[in-house]
Formats: structure tokens, sequence, C-alpha cells
């Protein structure tokens, strides 16, 4: 059986050896001393000014709209996982979706402008697969209309856009540490901002308010995380560089075989150094990319439908126009990647799958 993504699990003596640490402190949550450690390390790794490690990347999302105390209509893309529409209907406010690139997936700054009203407070867009947004051209409609701009960076650890991280872009941006991503905490996230102000707001929020023992600024909630959690970061990150080069292995040999049919995969932008978080490949109509999945299915190969199905047609949203992303989603595919798979692996997906595009 080969899933769609497996976690990188490192030495088991060297986590055990942190693990030891928190019995003999017996300092097990509320910013210990691993937590601390993660955070200022995650920092150094990424070149970031400002970071705090979370319980996962929703309560970023979260946290990140109430610190910047957002009301009314959030512009968003309709191409991304459910987290990033969800959070914002649990924060109250209104997801207005833009459609997104063909080529890139993010969101289309050029479908954004129309969108905005005297109701919009906010942009919130997805690094999608860990692809940079245009981030250039959000920055300039932003200022024009005085909007706050929040990037989910779920996918975005590793990759750097003009030698920056991407979660250094944007008023805020938040990440994603879950199991299934290429660094991850077993649960977490994290929240980054550049302005020591806002970093003030979500410490606060993500403690309850705390300041002190016996007083509170403002309402907060429990965003933190746990020195368990801390320690699986501390000895996972310096595989990082490792895990990226691996996956850009099996990317570099799914790229030899399967780009000389009709498919392709989204575009890196110029002056991206891309993390290789994920494989997608979009088919030329959503009835191949089921004929795919379902011989991948029944040798036991798990791809994934990522995105699927466009956030704007969810149940509890006003059902909006999105073309691009509804056609997309129906007709892509995550293949599998994760560093412990291999080449021997990736080369029977693309038989199966060359199969299917040769005969279909």
């Amino acid at each position: 059986m080969i899933l769609v993504t497996q976690p990188f699990l490192p030495p088991k003596s060297e986590y055990d050896a942190l693990i030891d640490q928190v019995w003999k402190r017996n300092w097990l949550t509320n910013n210990g001393p691993l937590l601390n450690e993660l955070e200022l390390s995650l920092k150094d790794y990424l070149k970031l000014d400002h970071l705090l490690f979370t319980g996962n990347g929703t309560i970023a999302l979260q946290m990140a709209i109430k610190a910047l105390d957002l009301k009314g209509e959030i512009i968003t893309t309709p191409f991304s996982y459910v987290a990033t529409t969800s959070a914002i209907v649990w924060e109250n406010c209104i997801p207005i979706f833009a459609d997104i690139e063909t080529k890139q997936l993010t969101i289309d700054p050029s479908k954004i402008e129309a969108l905005i009203t005297d109701k919009t407070s906010a942009i919130m867009a997805t690094h999608v697969f860990g692809l940079p947004c245009n981030v250039e051209a959000i920055e300039v409609i932003a200022k024009k209309h005085n909007l706050f701009v929040i990037y989910d960076g779920a996918h975005a650890f590793g990759t750097t856009y003009k030698k920056q991280s991407l979660l250094a872009y944007g008023d805020i941006s938040t990440l994603s540490t879950h199991a299934t991503k290429l660094f991850h905490t077993i649960e977490g996230g994290a929240v980054i901002t550049n302005s020591p102000d806002i970093l003030k707001k979500l410490a606060y929020l993500r403690n309850f308010g705390h300041d002190g023992l016996d007083k509170y600024n403002g309402v907060g909630i429990n965003g933190k995380n746990s020195e368990f959690h801390a320690a699986m970061g501390v000895v996972n990150l310096p595989y990082v560089d490792k895990i990226i080069e691996r996956r850009k292995l099996c990317s570099d040999q799914y790229d030899y075989w399967l780009l000389k049919h009709n498919v392709y995969r989204p575009e890196i932008p110029k002056f991206t150094d891309y993390n290789y978080a994920y494989y997608p490949v979009v088919f030329e109509s959503s009835a191949v990319a089921t004929q795919v999945f379902e011989a991948l299915i029944k040798e036991e190969i798990y791809a994934r439908k990522y995105f699927y199905p466009s956030l704007s047609t969810l149940n509890y949203v006003t059902k909006q126009s999105t073309p691009v992303s509804d056609d997309i989603a129906s007709r892509i595919l995550c293949l599998p990647l994760y560093y412990d798979l291999s080449t021997t692996e990736v080369d029977l997906i693309c038989r199966i799958i060359q199969r299917v595009l040769n005969y279909k």
C-alpha cells in the first residue's frame, strides 16, 4: 500500500532524549523550554523576526483574524483546504471568493478588485501547494484599498520567494506543522508577523489573554502547544533540507514520466525556491482524473483530490461563481510524495498512470 503521504520520523532515540528531559522537568505545556527552543530555531531557519508556535494551523488562522479585528467580508480563494474558509466563517466574517489563476492555482489578483466593497476588511490568500501567490500584486491592491493581508501558508514551509521566506509576506502569515506536512510537529502550527504590535496581540490571544497571573488583556483562547509536540519539531528541523532534497528527486522523476503526456503540474513562479510540498497533476478532464484515481486504488495506491470540492460550493457559504477553481478541482490529483517513497514506487505509479493516459 502506498499512501499519498507519510510523516517523516527522526531516529526514535533522538526524540526519546528530549522526552526524558520533559519527564525530569515535569513541565509539559504552557510555553516550556522546548517550545521556546523550537520558536527560536524556526525563526533562525526561516529568517523571520517574529513567530509563535500554536496548537494547529486552523487556530492560527482564527487568531490572525482576531488580532486584526476583522469584520464583514474577507476576499479569499476557493481553491484551498476547507480550514481556510471555515476559519473565516467561524470568526463571523463572510468569505468572498476570487477565482484562481490557471497555471499556478493561487488566487488571481485581477479578480480581487472588482469584489471589494465598503464591507471588505482583508484579503486571505493561500500559497497553494507551497507555491507563492502574486504577493506584489496583492500588496498593491491591499494598500490602495487599505486592506489587511493574511496568507494561509500551511504548505509554505521552506519555500522562498526572492530569497525571503514566503511566511514573511503579508500582515500575518500562518503555518501548519501537521503530520502531513514536510516539516511537522505531529500537530501544530504558527502565526508569523513583521509587526511587534500585532505579535503582542497574538501572544495575548494564544494564552487566554493572560497578562501576568491575575490580569487579562482582552479575550483570548488556548492556542498553545505542548513540549511533546515541540520536541518532535526540534528533532525534525535538522532534517528539513534532506527531506526537501528527497522530495525534489521524486518530483523530478514524476516530471520525467508524466509531463510528456497531456497533463500539467502547477507552474513554479520565477524567483522561487520551491519546497516540493506536494505533487499535483492536472489532467485533461474530470473523467480522466477519475480513471487514474480508480486505477491507482486497484493497486492500493492512494492519490488525493486536493482540493475538491471548490470551497465556493460549500453548503455553509453563499454560492459564488468560480469557474476556474471548479474546473481545476474536478480534474486534479495529488500523487504520493514523501521522504521514504522509493524511486521504484514512483516508477510503478507512473506506469499505471501512463497506461490510463495511453488507452483512455
